[in-house]
């Protein structure tokens, strides 16, 4: 496989000033909305295909993808380089984090609570009651919190959550 091509959030922001480049966000619009570098387009990965990023980047020829720390983003370029007729692209390294400490313009929306963190949540909350129900009221609760704990090693293990991708599709994160 070849290596995916990346540029630092300083050099897209000094090219999307060029008229055939776009930015486009591959996070959730929860995510989106909560902030995103100045100008992006929100088309999240799980609906990202050939024609969907040709109906938004139609007239360009260079599309920059960003995600909050690159990981996505880089899985965006590889989904569409398929493709032979659409745009050039490359992930943003380091993703909305990375342009946020490099101090470049970011809009800045209503507060969400992050997928990452609305998984550490649901994961905890849900050893946390087993837990109590297997203490207090069956053993056989305890099977709970042992499939979230193997849950979290697989999540960890392959960078795969299924967890995170239900969320993903819970209508506040719409």
């Amino acid at each position: 496989m070849s290596s995916i091509p990346t540029i630092s959030p300083q050099e897209a922001h000094t090219q999307l000033f060029s008229p055939d480049t776009i930015l486009v966000d591959v996070r959730s619009p929860a995510e989106f909305r909560r902030a995103h570098a100045d100008g992006a387009v929100n088309l999240p990965l799980d609906q990202l295909d050939a024609d969907s990023l040709r109906s938004i980047a139609n007239g360009f020829s260079r599309v920059f993808f960003i995600c909050e720390s690159g990981k996505r983003s880089k899985n965006a370029v590889e989904k569409i380089s398929e493709a032979d007729d659409l745009p050039s692209s490359a992930s943003i390294s380091g993703g909305t984090t990375a342009w946020r400490k490099a101090s470049l313009p970011l809009f800045e929306g209503k507060g969400v609570i992050s997928i990452e963190r609305q998984v550490r949540i649901g994961a905890g909350s849900i050893i946390f009651a087993g837990v109590l129900l297997g203490v207090f009221v069956d053993p056989l609760w305890l099977i709970l919190p042992g499939f979230a704990g193997f849950g979290l090693v697989v999540s960890g293990v392959t960078d795969f959550c299924g967890m995170g991708l239900f969320l993903a599709r819970m209508p506040w994160n719409r």
